[in-house]
């Protein structure tokens, strides 16, 4: 494999005469973590190179050592602009690097996109559009989910001096105020991109895809065991017909697979924009997920008072619902804890109730309740993700693996109690 240059300047500022950073590479690929220059706000001729920045600011893109994002663990995680001095920034904000690359020859010099960003972008090469993640076609972006990307840039584009070619790199990053508020460390690039050989850089996208992939596996494997589970409790109604703990709980572990496989479906394929993700599972599945679970648990236990909970159960759930449609997460956080202190109510009732009963059904409704709640686990401290194997694996998924264990021991239970009753 013939080199593509042999040394790479990475300006730290676009026309400024700072002092620039020089490294003997050879065939290699780098990470542009600046410091870049930017701006909240928006204008077409912020893509420029002849656009003056010396009075933007500047964000550094490098991460600690052993960095990575909570959800699948993506390497190289950084907070973004709101916890860089634009708190409660959203719509618009550019960033631009210049760069000089020196001896090149052999493999044109190719861009692998930011593996994670809030929330949509577009990339500028020397004032050319090559590339971009989401729809920007409309009024506003459609944010799709981020994934790696691969852009050319030939050479052509870059200013040519000798044996030295320069260009200015400009993102055109977009995030909502729903997300912002949502988010306070989000906004704008989060993962550096990375500029280098075409073979190398190659490399290092279809690693941030290897990431990706394993990433939301085990989102496409639990679905499988989540339905097997449902039919499982399906075979039981029939000795007894009157208990609506199975009916519930099938409903709530299909329900709840088809929220675990979206999650997959999103990030792996883009075949849904992030306004119809946040639709299908904040506004129906989640709450319905939660619904069905905590009738499923009033259940399990045959508490009195049924009507009563039913009730109280379908109006968190409703608002809920209502809550997630119209962004109020005040509400919205609100109803969660109510759900979490009827779940636990319903959980000391069952305990005094039978004791005996209780010792299979708690650990299943705790392992559950730790994957439903897990936003508010994360609130006490507890870790978010673990690595087995250099791969990260979240909390609530190992919560699920665990308790696909103890659902599946809770229904043995309740087979072996119907076989000695008969």
């Amino acid at each position: 494999m013939r080199g593509v240059f042999l040394s790479l300047l990475i300006l730290l500022c676009c026309a400024t005469g700072v002092q620039a950073v020089t490294l003997d590479l050879g065939p290699s690929a780098v990470a542009l973590n600046g410091p870049w220059k930017f701006k909240p706000g928006d204008d077409a001729r912020w893509a420029d190179p002849a656009t003056p920045d010396a009075d933007w600011s500047t964000i550094d893109l490098t991460p600690p050592p052993g960095a990575h994002d909570g959800d699948v663990g993506l390497s190289g995680y950084v907070p973004g602009w709101q916890a860089r001095g634009f708190a409660h920034v959203s719509g618009y904000g550019w960033y631009r690097l210049s760069v000089s690359v020196t001896n090149v020859t052999g493999e044109e010099v190719w861009l692998a996109g930011p593996a994670a960003a809030d929330s949509a972008y577009q990339v500028f090469f020397n004032g050319r559009l090559i590339g971009h993640n989401g729809d920007f076609s409309g009024a506003s972006p459609v944010v799709t989910s981020i994934q790696p990307r691969l852009f050319a840039l030939p050479r052509a584009l870059w200013n040519t001096d000798g044996q030295r070619l320069t260009g200015v790199i400009a993102f055109r990053v977009w995030m909502s105020k729903t997300y912002a508020a949502a988010d306070p460390q989000g906004g704008g690039l989060r993962i550096a991109p990375v500029i280098g050989a075409r073979s190398m850089v190659d490399a290092r996208y279809r690693l941030q895809w290897l990431q990706t992939v394993e990433g939301y596996a085990v989102d496409a494997i639990e679905p499988v065991f989540f339905l097997l589970l449902a039919l499982l409790a399906l075979s039981l109604i029939p000795f007894d017909k009157r208990d609506a703990f199975y009916p519930w709980l099938a409903a709530a572990l299909v329900l709840l697979a088809a929220a675990r496989a979206n999650q997959a479906v999103y990030f792996w394929t883009q075949a849904e924009s992030a306004g119809q993700f946040v639709i299908l599972r904040g506004v129906l599945l989640d709450p319905l997920i939660l619904g069905a679970w905590t009738l499923t648990w009033r259940a399990a236990f045959a508490l009195a008072w049924a009507r009563r909970w039913s009730i109280a159960i379908a109006v968190l759930t409703l608002t809920l619902m209502a809550a997630h449609w119209a962004g109020l997460s005040t509400v919205s956080q609100a109803a969660r804890y109510g759900f979490i202190l009827v779940t636990a109510a319903i959980a000391a009732l069952g305990l005094r109730r039978d004791a005996r009963e209780a010792a299979f059904a708690l650990p299943a409704l705790l392992l559950m309740s730790a994957g439903l709640f897990a936003a508010e686990l994360s609130q006490t401290g507890v870790p978010g993700i673990w690595f087995p194997f250099g791969v990260g694996v979240s909390r609530t998924q190992y919560a699920y693996a665990a308790f696909d264990v103890a659902l599946f021991a809770l229904l043995l239970h309740r087979l072996w109690r119907y076989r000695r009753a008969g």
